[in-house]
C-alpha cells in the first residue's frame, strides 16, 4: 500500500509542492504524524531547508526503512528524525513547544483516540504553531471530521482557515 501512497501518479491531485508551500518556511521545525514512505515527507524537508528540521513518527518500522532510504538518497538524512511510535502514543514529549507545524494528512482517522492524538500534537506545538488537519473525504465523512475539530477545540486549537485541498477535508488550526 505504501506504494501507492507514495506513487507518482498521486501527484496528479495532491502535488506535494503545492500543498506545502503555503504552510511551510525555511528554518521551521515540522511534525509530520504517519508518513508511510514520504510522500510529503521529502517536500517538507526542502521547504524547511537546511537550517529547518522534520519530525516524523510511524507505527510502521518497514515503511520508515523505506523512508530512510528515499530520504538518503535525496541528501536529506540530516534534517530529518525518524521515528518509531510506541503503540498508545506519538512519543513526542520531548519535543514539547517547540514545532512550528503539525501536518497531518490523512492520519488522524487511523488513530485508535483522536483526542489522545490533538493532546500530545498541542503538547508539541510552539504557542504560535499551526496544525494542517486533512482527511480524504472518501474515508473520513463530515459528521467524523466535525467531530475531530471538536477534539481539537478541548486542546485549545481551532480552526483559523478552511483551505481547499482536492478530494479532503481540511482544516488550519491554531491556539485560540
Amino acid at each position: 500500500m505504501g506504494y501507492l501512497l507514495a506513487s507518482p501518479v498521486r501527484r496528479l491531485w495532491q502535488d506535494p509542492a503545492r500543498l506545502v508551500t503555503p504552510y511551510v518556511r525555511e528554518g521551521m521545525t515540522v511534525f509530520e504524524p504517519g508518513p508511510g514512505m514520504g510522500f510529503f515527507t521529502l517536500e517538507l524537508a526542502r521547504q524547511a531547508g537546511p537550517s529547518g528540521h522534520v519530525v516524523v513518527v510511524d507505527l510502521q518500522p518497514e515503511m520508515l526503512d523505506r523512508l530512510k532510504r528515499r530520504l538518503a538518497k535525496a541528501g536529506f538524512t540530516d534534517r530529518v528524525d525518524v521515528r518509531l511510535a510506541p503503540a498508545h502514543s506519538m512519543g513526542m514529549a520531548d519535543l514539547a513547544d517547540s514545532i512550528d507545524l503539525v501536518f497531518a494528512f490523512a492520519v488522524v482517522h487511523e488513530f485508535p483516540s483522536s483526542r489522545i492524538f490533538f493532546k500530545e500534537a498541542a503538547e508539541c506545538l510552539k504557542p504560535d504553531g499551526r496544525l494542517l488537519l486533512a482527511e480524504p473525504a472518501g474515508h473520513v465523512i463530515a459528521a467524523a471530521f466535525d467531530s475531530e475539530l471538536a477534539e481539537a477545540a478541548k486542546t485549545g486549537l481551532h480552526p483559523v482557515d478552511r483551505p481547499a485541498i482536492r478530494r479532503s477535508r481540511a482544516a488550519l488550526l491554531r491556539f485560540a
